[in-house]
């Protein structure tokens, strides 16, 4: 079987992007999405993303993660879809489409996609940590030094010895301004540091705002891959019309063979 693609990535971040409109991929086929998604035997990235028809909105988007498990949505993934989805003519300037968590809308710049999140409603408050909810599960944890930190091996320690199977993604965060944070992510369903995090850096902008570390309602976030922006309402703890802006690049297309 031969598969087209597109591969993009959202500061550093990167997916694997195919039009499924068609129908022709073999969806539950883990063995295929880690094959292709492999940096050393396949065209190499953190996820694998599907764009099919949908009946209500511009389109759906299906994520896997590296290891080949379907995924909870995926902030840069999503914004990477929808200029993905630009190229294929299916959006303009603004869309409105499905993810795993239910619908989103987004806005296409140059160059930028801006993002809009669902609300969060819930934040869980440790003493050394945060943990909430924007599309995907994240722990979020200040440390002092994050360039010298060991993100595999504490984000993997947190991220089966706290949450068990299912997991949590890890975010670790070092302040850099009143409204200004670096951020390093270990993700599950790659298990490893990925070079940026989209629903990570929002949870971490969220978590700042909660815990009081700023009184910003724009935050900058500075990962391994680039820059993002957050930017919400806060009502009673409570967070409303977050989005999430950022670069969504094209870095090339081809085909790949697979088989079974």
């Amino acid at each position: 079987m031969t598969i087209s693609f597109q591969k993009y990535h959202g500061t550093g971040n990167d997916f694997i992007l195919i039009d499924n409109r068609p129908q022709f991929f073999s969806k539950n086929d883990t063995k295929l999405v880690s094959a292709m998604c492999d940096r050393h035997f396949g065209i190499g990235a953190d996820g694998l993303i599907l764009v099919e028809d949908d009946p209500e909105v511009d389109f759906n988007m299906v994520y896997y993660n590296a290891d080949g498990r379907e995924g909870s949505l995926c902030g840069n993934g999503a914004r990477c879809t929808v200029a993905f989805a630009g190229k294929l003519g299916m959006v303009d300037h603004q869309t409105e489409f499905r993810a795993s968590d239910g619908i989103h809308t987004a806005q296409v710049g140059d160059g930028t996609v801006r993002l809009y999140m669902n609300d969060v409603r819930s934040i869980r408050e440790k003493d050394k940590y945060y943990f909430l909810n924007t599309g995907s599960p994240h722990h979020v944890q200040l440390v002092n030094d994050l360039d010298s930190f060991d993100v595999v091996k504490e984000g993997a320690r947190l991220r089966y010895g706290l949450y068990g199977e299912s997991g949590s993604n890890i975010n670790f965060v070092e302040q850099d301004g009143p409204a200004r944070y670096r951020v390093r992510t270990y993700e599950r369903g790659v298990e490893d540091e990925t070079y940026s995090c989209g629903t990570g850096v929002t949870a971490v902008a969220i978590a700042m705002h909660y815990a009081g570390k700023t009184d910003k309602t724009t935050i900058a976030i500075s990962t391994r891959g680039g820059e993002l922006e957050v930017g919400f309402n806060e009502v009673n703890k409570r967070y409303s019309n977050i989005y999430l802006e950022g670069p969504a690049t094209r870095v090339f297309q081809g085909e790949y063979q697979w088989k079974s």
